[in-house]
């Protein structure tokens, strides 16, 4: 896995917005209304697509040569990089809820001595399971 990818996309100005696509990745799509926001957007994409591609064990192909890309009217070519440490490390330490029973004597014990249940069952987790802080 990389730590770095850079990847050309192609912006498509219309009427409605702008479009974004990425040549080499079918399907990594977005689009907003300013340029800013465009490329804000294909960030995210791209982090998310590439994630998933190494999640699931999917080659990464290699980014075309911007220069060769094919243009319609509208479009606009652009690289577009991500850092994927810090989008491996925001999707791996995502909160998830989980709704879980205890017996109400331990609720109302729990609850008078401020326990913060969420720290408690992570930590129990963790340490059930032989993890360190941040795994």
């Amino acid at each position: 896995m990389k730590d770095r990818y850079i990847f050309p996309a192609i912006l498509n100005y219309a009427d409605d917005g702008i479009s974004v696509s990425f040549p080499d990745l079918p399907g990594c799509l977005t689009c907003a209304h300013d340029t800013e926001t465009a490329l804000s957007r294909a960030r995210e994409a791209l982090g998310l697509y590439l994630y998933d591609s190494e999640q699931c064990d999917e080659p990464i192909p290699a980014p075309s040569d911007i220069l060769k890309l094919k243009l319609d009217t509208g479009d606009i070519p652009a690289l577009v990089e991500v850092f994927m440490p810090s989008i491996r490390d925001r999707i791996n330490n995502r909160v998830v809820k989980k709704t879980l029973t205890i017996p109400s004597w331990l609720n109302r014990e729990a609850e008078a001595a401020n326990v913060n249940f969420s720290l408690i069952l992570q930590e129990g987790l963790k340490q059930y399971l032989g993890k360190t802080a941040n795994q």
